[in-house]
């Protein structure tokens, strides 16, 4: 049994009391949490002092998009899109398409950085390469396995290109997990939006995802054109359309829903379907404001992901918080849910996906932990932490990132990872994928 001990940290235990202990420590032992407290005459095999700092679980993100890393600094020729269409055929179409096997593994690899650098030890990914298809998310684990993180892919179906194009390969990968039974990885079943779901592919993703005993991982109603088209094309809207395919579910996990409708809201809540917001990204496309609280008020979990913005947790947190106010004009709302968004609802997510218990240092979870560089200046208990959160940890520093019981980052150095060779090979994987796109 090798065995990890946490000394001397703010803890912040997120049990169900919220417990803050000071001066706490963290017993892991062969990758999960065996003690967290005041913990005398306690031994391990290794031991870390967290010096005072914040002690925290590992981060959670609830929806992301490594492929679209090697967007970042790229501008699609041609006049700039108007609306978020535009912006999917000018360039999100035209760069997954343009990915090849290695700009999949260095378009992984490098969020697995910053991941890491950013205390996020589990990733709920959606991916596609149409180029690259068969074998990718075998391409996308060999990263996760390498960076030391927890993660759940799927491949985006769509028949955009083909006609159910990424049904084999979500097929394949998700009987490939099931059959290793390592809780590391995990699987959901991928589709892109109702818009690019014709009735066919639909079906056969439903009866596979049936059969397998799976849930979906889909986009919904993230802007008018889902909407507009699924009625043009299908006559039904995407909510609809997925309840009555059976797509919704306690096991699905759907993102975005910016313009459902109370109805559509109900639906989901009915079926027991998840949600998560991703408001950075909402707004860099210019898209309207998810309803957040009415979505909440109707009892559907939904949670927080960067949908590959970033890989910055807590300022998903702060900037859901923010954007709630200014579109309300209400100072009073929002603050309590988005912390609760991060750091409760995706943890309950990821129960939903994942084998393991995370996201609280308790007894039995997950040994996911971070450290952060963060020394308040004001009382840090129970009832001023979502404030230290929000204007305070948002911007500190983790020095340490721990996931599975793996020290993966201590003081602010990866080891295991040579970042500078990454950073090199992604650098050029990314000129090149700009010359095929142009």
């Amino acid at each position: 049994m090798t065995s990890l001990l946490i000394t001397n940290g703010t803890l912040v235990t997120l049990n169900d009391e919220g417990a803050i202990i000071h001066h706490g420590s963290v017993l892991i032992q062969d990758g999960v949490i065996t003690a967290a407290g005041h913990l005398d005459g306690v031994s391990a095999d290794r031991v870390i002092d967290a010096g005072g700092r914040i002690v925290m679980p590992g981060l959670i993100n609830a929806h992301h998009h490594l492929y679209s890393t090697l967007a970042r600094g790229f501008s699609p020729p041609g006049e700039p899109a108007t609306n978020f269409k535009e912006i999917l055929e000018r360039l999100w179409w035209k760069l997954d398409y343009a990915l090849n096997a290695d700009d999949v593994y260095y378009s992984s690899m490098l969020p697995m950085v910053e991941a890491i650098r950013a205390g996020c030890t589990t990733i709920i990914d959606h991916h596609a390469s149409p180029s690259c298809c068969d074998g990718s998310l075998d391409i996308v684990e060999r990263a996760f396995r390498e960076a030391g993180l927890s993660g759940c892919l799927c491949y985006e179906v769509s028949d955009r290109n083909k006609i159910g194009e990424g049904i084999e390969e979500n097929i394949r990968f998700i009987r490939k997990c099931q059959e290793a039974d390592d809780p590391q990885l995990a699987a959901l079943f991928g589709l892109h939006a109702s818009m690019t779901l014709g009735p066919e592919t639909l079906e056969r993703c439903a009866a596979a995802g049936e059969e397998l005993g799976v849930g979906f991982h889909v986009h919904i109603d993230e802007a008018e054109c889902d909407g507009e088209e699924s009625l043009e094309l299908f006559g039904a809207r995407p909510v609809d359309r997925f309840v009555n395919a059976g797509i919704a579910g306690p096991g699905s996990l759907f993102a975005h829903g910016i313009h459902l409708d109370d109805r559509g809201w109900g639906m989901l809540a009915e079926t027991g379907t998840m949600m998560v917001t991703n408001p950075e990204s909402n707004m860099n496309n210019g898209l309207a404001v998810t309803p957040l609280l009415e979505l909440l008020h109707a009892g559907i979990l939904i949670g927080l992901g960067t949908d590959g913005m970033s890989n910055s947790l807590i300022a998903q947190a702060r900037a859901a918080y923010l954007i709630q106010r200014a579109v309300r004009l209400d100072p009073r709302v929002a603050f309590v849910e988005a912390c609760r968004l991060l750091l409760t609802n995706n943890r309950l997510i990821a129960d939903r996906v994942f084998g393991e218990p995370r996201g609280r240092l308790v007894e039995g979870h997950l040994g996911d932990v971070i450290i952060m560089d963060y020394r308040p200046f004001t009382p840090f208990d129970e009832s001023t932490f979502y404030g230290h959160l929000l204007f305070g940890l948002v911007n500190a520093r983790v020095t340490t990132t721990i996931a599975r019981g793996r020290v993966l980052m201590e003081n602010g150095v990866i080891t295991h990872l040579d970042e500078e060779a990454i950073c090199r090979k992604a650098t050029e994987a990314a000129r090149a994928l700009w010359k095929r796109i142009a």
